[in-house]
């Protein structure tokens, strides 16, 4: 057996949205251990430049490698449309895959007529669109930005009456086209589905790239023969921001109170230490 198979996969996000992507690994990968990043102290990404997200997802990626992780999925729809290319090129070592791919083509197997709601960075990238038309140039495709998603979350308002208005607007133009597929073209909006689904048809196919991108990882490991012989370590949780407002805020979707450290990427202050305290994954 190689070490690299007991490694662990990194996963990463700005925040909590990443864990839509984390509770697919529970799922479809419970023997495999890992290591959760969230950047919760520069969050939203949705609104920051090519050049600060790919020096954000270097910086994310070298400290993951100084933990020796074996694969990194990055949980994030913004990192993976502005920065996936430039950080495979530079981590060629490093086996990184993105949620667009993925979700893309799962989109062209529901629908013909796919929407895609995102932050703005992501919307305006057209990462998703070229995605899906080159996969299938039959399939229409509208894309809208989605500013306030990604704050209201992380402050814990999904059932907020605002919520719910600003998801109606947003809404709106997608289903004056009929669409018949929606993406989460963030894997924060994942979290919403409550609130989406009761002002979608019931006929519209909601698509999550989260269930799509661990399903990729999968293959991706048996085809390096990396999958994870024995019992998974618990979980280890890190973030760059305070971690027990992430830890607070995760609870509801993990059903657990992850222990949760600080790291500090740009000056290295601190590491992440791998201790026999971290809380289990749920059962």
């Amino acid at each position: 057996m190689r070490e690299s198979q007991l490694s662990p996969i990194g996963v990463f996000d700005s925040g909590v949205g990443g864990l839509t992507v984390l509770r697919e690994l529970y799922r479809q990968l419970p023997q495999e251990s890992i290591l959760y990043f969230a950047d919760t102290a520069r969050l939203p990404y949705g609104t920051r430049s090519k050049g600060e997200i790919i020096e954000f997802v270097r910086e994310i990626l070298t400290w993951m490698s100084e933990h020796r992780v074996k694969m990194v999925i990055m949980a994030c729809n913004t990192s993976s449309a502005l920065a996936l290319e430039e950080v495979q090129a530079e981590f060629k070592d490093l086996p990184i895959l993105g949620v667009i791919l993925p979700g893309a083509k799962t989109a062209v197997q529901k629908g013909k007529r796919i929407g895609v709601i995102s932050t703005p960075a992501t919307a305006k990238s057209n990462a998703y669109k070229q995605a899906i038309q080159e996969i299938d140039p039959t399939a229409q495709v509208w894309q809208i930005p989605c500013p306030e998603f990604v704050p209201l979350i992380e402050a814990n308002r999904i059932f907020d009456p605002y919520t719910t208005q600003v998801a109606r607007e947003y809404l709106q133009p997608l289903l004056a086209e009929n669409i018949d597929t929606l993406v989460y073209g963030c894997t924060h909006y994942r979290h919403l589905s409550p609130v989406l689904r009761r002002l979608l048809p019931s006929s519209v196919r909601l698509v999550d790239p989260a269930a799509s991108v661990v399903r990729a990882a999968e293959k991706e490991l048996e085809l390096l023969s990396l999958k994870n012989p024995e019992t998974p370590l618990p979980t280890n949780f890190a973030v760059s921001g305070d971690p027990d407002t992430f830890a607070r805020l995760s609870r509801q979707w993990l059903g657990f109170s992850p222990r949760v450290e600080k790291v500090y990427l740009q000056c290295r202050v601190k590491t992440l230490g791998f201790t026999d305290g971290m809380k289990q994954r749920p059962v």
